[in-house]
């Protein structure tokens, strides 16, 4: 997960990308978030938007990573977070529950490259996405239109 903030309007986006095992893309969100005070608070809003997608997925082990070490750290704890994001950890402790296993892992910005861009993308055009299991969606439209329809 990620989040993009634009500072001048306080609109964040946020995009999450679930791969499987093999590592390839099964589902990619983007959601533009309002009113949201600062940058800590879209990456916690980014890493509840991981959990509930992978609820609704159906899935009981998850590994959500974030290069936010802060979120990361706090979603670890079972410590009531008391600070201006504690609602929202509270939420995603909550949302633990929906899963056999979790695992919150600290990646570095190198390694969530994609996820970052992707929501940068999403924040310029102000535009969310709800993409499912994407290569295949695009092999099936090449087979459909092995050259542009136009």
């Amino acid at each position: 997960f990620d989040a993009a903030f634009h500072i001048n309007n306080s609109r964040p986006a946020s995009r999450i990308v679930a791969r499987g095992q093999n590592g390839k893309i099964r589902v990619s969100k983007a959601t533009l978030h309002s009113n949201v005070s600062s940058p800590f608070v879209a990456e916690a809003l980014a890493c509840v938007e991981a959990t509930k997608l992978g609820i609704n997925m159906g899935l009981d082990l998850v590994t959500i990573m974030g290069d936010s070490k802060t979120i990361i750290n706090k979603c670890q704890t079972t410590v009531k977070d008391k600070s201006i994001l504690g609602a929202i950890i509270d939420d995603i402790q909550r949302n633990k529950f929906g899963f056999q296993k979790i695992i919150f892992r600290f990646i570095q910005k190198a390694e969530n490259v994609e996820a970052h861009d992707l929501a940068k993308e999403a924040l310029r055009k102000e535009e969310e996405r709800y993409l499912v299991d994407e290569t295949r969606e695009e092999q099936a439209l090449e087979r459909r239109w092995p050259q542009n329809p136009d």
